[in-house]
């Protein structure tokens, strides 16, 4: 399969989700305002300001790497945004507007941006010196897909603990137009 055929929607149909958590979460616990940006599933973890801002970062550097380009500055305003979450989570406005910036820049991809060699080496480099030699199909795969999911599935979690009622078609709203008429059940 394409890289940009199974990122692209993707990133997008998660992200989307998660802007649709944020406001249900807005709606449902208004009395927790912006401090539940600041909610974590442990001490040693992230908050939620910051697994938002790690998932955009999954995506857009994922799309960088894919095309051989240099991370955009966005990155680094992002991961030290998500860095400084605990003392500074920000908004929901801000969030979101991180969300639709990420989004926006999915939707300027063509329809063939990402659709690599496989096989095309891509050295990911992580903080403290850590290299991973991998192929474009490895890093998709293995590294972008992984990462991405586990923020958005972290915010998800941070949300389902704080009492905003998830559920699984909040998950997999993007699978309701594949849906056959007549097969929801009732309940």
């Amino acid at each position: 399969m394409p890289f940009t055929s199974l990122l692209v929607p993707t990133y997008k149909q998660m992200l989307q989700a998660l802007s649709r958590w944020l406001d249900k979460a807005q709606a449902e616990i208004p009395e927790k305002g912006e401090a539940l940006l600041s909610s974590r599933l442990a001490p040693d973890m992230f908050p939620l300001a910051t697994q938002i801002r790690f998932a955009c970062v999954q995506a857009i550097e994922g799309v960088h790497r894919l095309k051989g380009e240099e991370l955009p500055a966005l990155v680094n305003t992002l991961l030290e945004e998500g860095r400084n979450a605990g003392e500074r989570p920000g908004s929901f406005a801000e969030a979101k507007a991180r969300i639709d910036e990420t989004v926006a820049l999915l939707d300027g991809l063509s329809p063939t941006a990402l659709d690599v060699d496989p096989d095309q080496p891509i050295a990911h480099e992580l903080p403290a010196g850590i290299i991973f030699d991998l192929t474009a199909e490895q890093y998709a795969r293995d590294w972008t897909l992984p990462q991405f999911y586990f923020h958005v599935m972290i915010a998800y979690a941070i949300l389902r603990s704080e009492g905003v009622s998830l559920g699984k078609p909040d998950y997999v709203a993007h699978m309701f137009p594949y849906l056959r008429p007549g097969t929801m059940p009732e309940n």
